[in-house]
């Protein structure tokens, strides 16, 4: 792994996984002088999940690093954004910095290589829990184009939108393999169906 500091954007919810992309609308002044900082150097940026609510919270070890791949800079000082996820990262100690965001020194794991495989048994079981899901939250997907995505693009793009907590996404992020994180995600969306028709529930 290489080491490199990384300025982060900690967003409870908002997940970036290697090969999918992140929009984002930024609004607040520390975040606005964090894109102003990436775009003037390399236009990476580290998504990272808080671990509580704390002004200062404390954050999940492993993000995503990002890079800026689309900017609208708006009138109002703010930007809209689109990041490409690059690569997990692993935060090894925060830094002392002036700068209004945080930063952090991690290790950088190799990027993912695009095509990695399911089994088409396992891509099967994916999609067919994914309709029930989305039928499930009345939501309208266009499965044509679903089925054209390749795994890797279907199996995190589906982990980065859909509704689980915190805790659930960061667990997904943290999935070592493709096929761990589908196992995961076909878990979190069995569960959180049954929790909307049978009440509170605990995931193991």
């Amino acid at each position: 792994m290489k080491r490199r500091r990384i300025s982060l954007f900690p967003l409870a919810g908002a997940l970036l996984f290697p090969g999918a992309h992140l929009p984002l609308h930024i609004f607040e002044p520390r975040y606005r002088a964090l894109v102003s900082d990436a775009l003037a150097r390399d236009r990476l940026i580290g998504m990272v999940q808080p671990s509580d609510t704390k002004p200062r919270p404390a954050l999940y070890s492993i993000g995503c690093l990002g890079r800026i791949v689309e900017c609208d800079a708006l009138d109002d000082g703010c930007f809209n954004i689109v990041l490409l996820g690059l690569a997990r990262f692993h935060i090894l100690n925060e830094l002392d910095v002036v700068t209004p965001f945080r930063q952090v020194e991690a290790e950088v794991e190799p990027e993912e290589e695009e095509g990695a495989a399911l089994a088409p048994v396992t891509r099967a079981a994916l999609e067919m829990e994914a309709r029930r899901f989305a039928d499930h939250l009345g939501y309208v997907v266009d499965w044509s184009a679903v089925s054209r995505l390749d795994d890797q693009a279907l199996v995190n793009g589906i982990a980065q939108v859909a509704p689980f907590d915190v805790a659930s996404k960061q667990s997904l992020l943290e999935a070592r393999t493709l096929d761990e994180r589908v196992e995961r995600t076909i878990q979190l969306m069995q569960f959180y169906g049954r929790t909307d028709r049978d009440g509170p529930s605990t995931l193991q």
